[in-house]
């Protein structure tokens, strides 16, 4: 925007209390997991429908959000998606059941999906050319908030009050953002005449929903024993086949197929996929391990994540100093040895370990995460034309999303699947002549002659179990991390360089 923006520093703040509280919600609710499974009477690998409703809601709906703008207006949407998110965030906060959470959840993601992109458009239109970049590196800094402020402000709220108010905590600052939006921001010339492929969206929506379904409610319903899955599962292929083949013929569609001729663009699309996977799950998985099995207080598990936003942060900004001198793909092979590093120490995890090594090894995946996002978002735009930038944004998010929320399905279920399997193994052990269990000192506890006893040796059986597991979806996620590797081969170096800063939203 040329000339001075009159109130610069007042939209500043405003939108990006509007950012922060979004990013927040990525990551407060991880903690507070365990607390509303109980409270709304779910098991684990229900409870995740938390997060996944939310992720796959706003990944969807964030492509969408340049037509939306063009049709109503900056101004109206920006309003529109922060008092939408707020509301969303009360009710989510006065849920009294699954249902009623993941629908509330649902529509938090569907307003709060505009909100970044939103952000940095404005950013972006009220600064000089001169400085765009501090003004990327502030919206930069309001993103990582969510991954460092999020998991320690949650388990406060939840330990000090109640779970319910890691979501009443965005109404004050809802409110703030709303008025500042309302009284400072200006309004964009319209485009009505923009076009959206709404059969194209509909139909990949319609594939990622019942593909995210099938991995949610497979578990429990048995897999392909149930006609739901089956169903969920046949809905998914014919939208995602419907969705390629209506790709090829539609004159503007979705996801126009000069993208998928970029092999930088979908080789990056696939790694962040991937990093989707790693950075979500992890986050899944820690809280109930630190919670359920080492009896960490909410308040401890979250400052002992907290450390892993730190690791991302300090490397993305020493990313930002190397991407114009070294190759991206030497960064990008950096940081997947880094990320790859970190899960095998995770893999070392114990039930008698303390808090240090969990710390150090948040640290480490931060870091291995932070010399991905940006060098992933360089190159995927690097050879791509111009006019093809929007429409790759969104869908560079929307991918990195799906990736996210099948990745919690994914571990969450082998979490389950992996905890009985230990716990039969561990099982067989466990007879009247196993040495171990004459000693005096454990007979008094594990008794195999008293209900009691049995009772407190299967708890004690399952708590292994369930740790045996846990190190075993490490496992799989360093293994899907070297997978990522051999994609660098399909990577090759920009022609030119790309304004890409989509990809830590």
């Amino acid at each position: 925007m040329a000339g001075p923006v009159p109130n610069r520093a007042l939209i500043t703040v405003s939108i990006m209390l509007a950012t922060i509280m979004q990013a927040l919600d990525t990551t407060i609710a991880n903690v507070a997991l365990p607390y509303m499974q109980g409270s709304l009477s779910t098991a684990q690998d229900q409870i995740t429908w938390v997060l996944t409703s939310y992720i796959v809601a706003a990944a969807v709906m964030t492509p969408v959000t340049g037509w939306i703008t063009g049709r109503l207006g900056l101004k109206r949407v920006f309003l529109v998606s922060v008092g939408g998110f707020t509301i969303a965030s009360m009710l989510c906060g006065g849920a009294g059941s699954l249902g009623e959470m993941v629908f509330f959840r649902l529509l938090q993601g569907v307003f709060g999906a505009a909100l970044v992109p939103l952000s940095q458009s404005v950013l972006l239109d009220i600064n000089p050319r001169e400085k765009q970049g501090q003004a990327m590196a502030i919206w930069g800094a309001g993103i990582m908030v969510g991954p460092i402020l999020g998991p320690s402000l949650g388990g406060w709220l939840t330990f000090n009050y109640d779970w319910r108010w890691v979501f009443y905590i965005n109404l004050p600052v809802g409110i703030l953002a709303f008025l500042g939006i309302l009284a400072f921001v200006r309004d964009t010339r319209r485009d009505r005449g923009q076009r959206f492929d709404f059969a194209g969206f509909a139909l990949l929506s319609l594939g990622v929903g019942a593909l995210q379904l099938m991995l949610d409610r497979g578990e429990q319903n048995d897999w392909f024993g149930s006609l739901e899955i089956v169903v969920e599962c046949l809905l998914a292929v014919c939208g995602f086949w419907m969705f390629a083949m209506w790709s090829g013929i539609a004159d503007r569609p979705f996801l126009n197929p000069a993208l998928l001729r970029d092999r930088n663009f979908v080789g990056s699309c696939v790694m962040i996929f991937v990093v989707g996977i790693i950075l979500y799950a992890t986050l899944a998985l820690l809280p109930p391990m630190l919670q359920d099995l080492m009896d960490y207080p909410v308040t401890t598990a979250g400052l002992v994540m907290m450390p892993r936003g730190v690791g991302t942060m300090v490397a993305m900004l020493a990313v930002g100093r190397l991407i114009g001198r070294v190759d991206v793909r030497l960064l990008l092979l950096f940081g997947l040895a880094v990320t790859t590093f970190s899960l095998y120490q995770m893999t070392g995890y114990s039930l008698d370990m303390d808090w240090a090594p969990i710390v150090w090894a948040g640290i480490v995946q931060g870091v291995g995460l932070g010399f991905l996002f940006v060098p992933l978002s360089t190159v995927a735009f690097s050879t791509l034309d111009s006019s093809y930038r929007p429409a790759a944004a969104g869908f560079f998010s929307l991918v990195r999303n799906v990736g996210g929320s099948i990745g919690i399905s994914m571990v969450e279920t082998l979490q389950d699947r992996l905890t009985q399997v230990s716990h039969a193994s561990l099982a067989t052990q466990v007879t009247p002549f196993a040495p171990g269990l004459h000693l005096p000192a454990l007979q008094q506890v594990w008794n195999l002659h008293t209900t009691a006893g049995l009772a407190a040796l299967n708890q004690e059986v399952t708590r292994q179990a369930a740790m045996i597991a846990y190190i075993d979806n490490f496992k799989f996620m360093m293994v899907v991390t070297l997978c990522a590797v051999p994609l660098l081969a399909l990577l090759r170096k920009g022609r030119h360089p790309a304004a890409a800063t989509v990809a830590a939203d």
